[in-house]
């Protein structure tokens, strides 16, 4: 029996490190792609036997995946089981591509591309430590709308460190001159071991407070819904014809398989894989570390992943895979703040509890119990 699924294929090669990336990635301008290729084959040869039928998806991410010679990105295309006009999404830094590379990714099967600008004030994006001029990301996303891709995304950050709030309109006006059509869109967050975490720490880094974040939040959403992009999840924008395929699965609960170092899937059993966060580890045996979740960490990945779409959670969904369900005590308090709806049995959020999705989320998976306790109140 086939079953709907995506593909993740992580390249993790970056020309520079962002200081504010916690991601699983490696500095190396020497990096071998015919062993990377190789060692992605053999960890579809691994999961191939827990997936059947063909991908709607395939995501390119990173690291900068468009440093990857576009002959070896085709080969992979050609190599993965994709159905007929699949979406095929490279992640790409500017400077790291110009038009002819382009080109030649289209013309091996990417379709979509996925920007990662972040925004267009130059000593901001200095702070952030991005290895490309704002006039390259410019150029990018101008290039975008021309080489013959089906679709296009550009992220943009706000609440940077020292960022005000008359630069995120400029960011703002910038973003709405390109007119992407899709947009994802980032709050800075000071992750862990991080050199923003160090400096936050030390001092010397300092992010808008919460009132400001909020107000920065609120501005891009008016902006973007009234200039005619949709907000189908949290942080994710988009016109009509153009969400995130492969994304807009995987925060509806979807399946997919996660080919790299350190790269997450998710099997059609319900297995969570991760494969080795060691490079060269990876490269001599891509096999991935695998792990059933109980019921309560199943219940917990349902709601963390579809809660923050705009279709929401599907309680009869959460019941039949996990035996749990929402106690009702804490769907009356939460629907009395308004912060959620429920609508054909999908507990929704409502357009003021978007920037507090988290919070709402850690609620609900306190509020999980069996079946037969939910009704129970204390």
């Amino acid at each position: 029996m086939s079953c709907k699924y995506g593909i993740y294929v992580h390249s993790p090669w970056c020309r520079t490190r962002c200081p504010y990336c916690a991601f699983n990635v490696f500095l190396d301008k020497t990096a071998d792609y015919g062993r990377w290729l190789s060692s992605i084959r053999r960890a579809w040869d691994i999961e191939s036997t827990h997936f059947s039928g063909l991908a709607h998806s395939l995501y390119f991410g990173g690291g900068t995946p468009s440093l990857t010679p576009a002959d070896v990105i085709g080969q992979l295309i050609d190599d993965l089981p994709l159905l007929p006009g699949a979406e095929v999404t490279l992640e790409t830094n500017p400077g790291t591509v110009d038009a002819k590379a382009l080109e030649d990714m289209v013309n091996v099967g990417v379709n979509r591309l996925s920007i990662g600008i972040q925004t267009f004030n130059r000593s901001h994006a200095k702070r952030l430590g991005r290895g490309h001029t704002v006039d390259q990301g410019l150029a990018l996303a101008q290039m975008a709308n021309t080489l013959g891709f089906n679709t296009w995304s550009m992220d943009l950050m706000f609440a940077l460190p020292h960022q005000t709030e008359s630069e995120l309109e400029e960011d703002l006006a910038m973003v709405l001159e390109l007119c992407p059509p899709h947009i994802s869109l980032y709050g800075l967050s000071i992750e862990p071991n991080t050199p923003f975490d160090r400096a936050a720490q030390s001092g010397s880094l300092t992010t808008p407070p919460s009132e400001v974040w909020r107000r920065m939040y609120d501005r891009i959403v008016e902006a973007l819904e009234t200039a005619g992009w949709e907000r189908y999840e949290v942080s994710n924008f988009a016109r009509p014809g153009h969400r995130a395929i492969h994304n807009e699965a995987v925060w509806r609960g979807g399946h997919y398989a996660g080919l790299g170092p350190g790269a997450h899937g998710f099997r059609p059993s319900g297995d969570r894989t991760v494969g080795p966060p060691n490079l060269q580890q990876w490269l001599e045996d891509p096999t991935p570390d695998v792990t059933r979740p109980s019921r309560h960490e199943h219940a917990m990945d349902r709601i963390l992943s579809t809660l923050r779409h705009s279709q929401g959670l599907d309680l009869n969904a959460l019941r039949t895979e996990s035996g749990l369900t929402i106690e009702d005590q804490t769907l009356r308090a939460l629907t009395a703040t308004g912060a959620v709806r429920l609508v054909d049995a999908h507990l929704q959020l409502t357009p003021d509890a978007y920037p507090i999705a988290d919070g709402i989320v850690r609620r609900l998976i306190d509020g999980l119990a069996s079946m037969d306790e939910s009704s129970v109140s204390t």
